[in-house]
């Protein structure tokens, strides 16, 4: 049986799960292997719902007068969607581009009303749409072809903090922080495949991008009631290594290695009302590791299953553990031409505890987490002109 058409769906049906749960803020990749689809327009566009439960077991400590509540046995991550559209068009037989978009980096903490320690941290949400646009020109070489591939993107960075931090007599007051702003970045990478027997290699890499968000904060009451507010942050650098492989009549291996320069997330700065405070990580880099088998039921049905190793990036100052994925998927060709593509995935959370900082200043020493679960569903659907 041969494995035009199965194509390279099997790898791409269980990342899009996977990916929603990869290490430190990472959400979605640009869907970049639409480069590789046969054809002169091809579009494909999909979502992925993550529902993460990760539960309180020790309050962060606080000295002092703070703001904190009792948060043992409260949940505070949130549900999120991930979107994902990819366009891409064949200029000629050797070049083809695509215009993509997707949220690529995010976090979203809820405490249900209640305050988290000396900060009185309610709820603190950011994403970051990325907007991209690539090429790929493609090279013959022995049974195969070389893909050439570059491009360039623009991320939309968005951040929410609604806090209580700040006293006035006994009481704390509400305080906001809105801030918002782009940076810009760039792509580059090889592949090399050889269709008939589902063989691809990829290498890409994607710059690191600086972001200086700017925006308003404001307070209940107060001499300071509201004024402008701005962030500094970085987000890493990355490479990854894709392969996959026919192995036997109708079944194919697949795997991943990413490399994500988290270490650079050193600390995410807040200037506000002539104050700066900081969301300390000292991050370590993250690696992300997946495998899995992929298999041709028929010519209208394929699947595939993985299992996904992603390293925790946390060195002490928050709760970015490890996570293990496991993943399924299903590609279901229509009579119209059409591709829909299923996913689902658990994700198991470890367990973790906050243990670099000072409660002086704010930090959430102390703050531990019970392990936890993420359920991730995924949907895709494309077309071919």
């Amino acid at each position: 049986m041969r494995f035009r058409g199965m194509g390279y769906t099997a790898l791409s049906l269980v990342l899009m799960a996977g990916a929603a749960q990869a290490n430190g803020f990472s959400r979605g990749t640009a869907d970049t292997d639409i480069l590789y689809e046969p054809g002169n327009f091809n579009m494909r566009a999909g979502v992925t719902i993550v529902a993460p439960s990760q539960k309180t077991s020790k309050n962060p400590t606080v000295t002092g007068v703070g703001a904190g509540d009792d948060l043992v046995g409260q949940d505070y991550l949130g549900t999120y969607a991930i979107p994902s559209v990819g366009i891409k068009y064949g200029i000629t037989d050797s070049l083809s581009c695509a215009v993509t978009y997707t949220d690529s980096f995010g976090a979203d903490s809820d405490f249900g009303g209640l305050k988290k320690g000396a900060k009185g941290i309610v709820t603190e949400e950011f994403v970051v749409n990325e907007f991209g646009g690539t090429c790929a020109y493609f090279v013959p070489v022995g049974p195969g072809r070389l893909a050439i591939l570059g491009g360039a993107f623009v991320e939309r960075f968005d951040y929410n903090l609604d806090a209580y931090p700040v006293s006035i007599g006994s009481g704390m007051v509400p305080y906001n922080v809105q801030l918002e702003g782009n940076a810009y970045g760039w792509r580059a990478g090889l592949g090399y495949e050889i269709p008939d027997i589902a063989l691809r290699a990829q290498l890409l890499y994607k710059s690191g991008t600086s972001h200086t968000p700017d925006g308003t904060f404001s307070v209940a009451s107060g001499a300071l009631a509201s004024g402008p507010a701005m962030g500094v942050g970085e987000l890493p650098q990355t490479v990854e290594l894709r392969v996959q492989s026919g192995i036997a009549p109708g079944w194919l291996a697949f795997g991943s290695v990413l490399w994500t320069d988290w270490s650079v997330n050193e600390t995410l700065q807040i200037s506000a009302g002539g104050t700066t405070s900081e969301n300390k990580y000292y991050w370590r880099d993250g690696w992300t590791v997946t495998g899995g088998v992929g298999h041709v039921f028929n010519d209208r049905m394929s699947g595939a299953v993985s299992l996904q190793w992603d390293r925790g990036v946390s060195t002490g100052y928050d709760l970015r553990t490890d996570k293990w994925v496991l993943g399924a998927g299903i590609s279901l060709k229509d009579d119209l031409g059409g591709e829909l593509r299923l996913g689902a995935a658990a994700a198991y959370l470890a367990s973790g505890e906050v243990t670099e900082g000072s409660p002086l200043a704010g930090d959430d020493t102390g703050w531990a987490v019970d392990s936890g679960w993420a359920g991730i569903l995924s949907a895709a659907y494309k077309v071919n002109w």
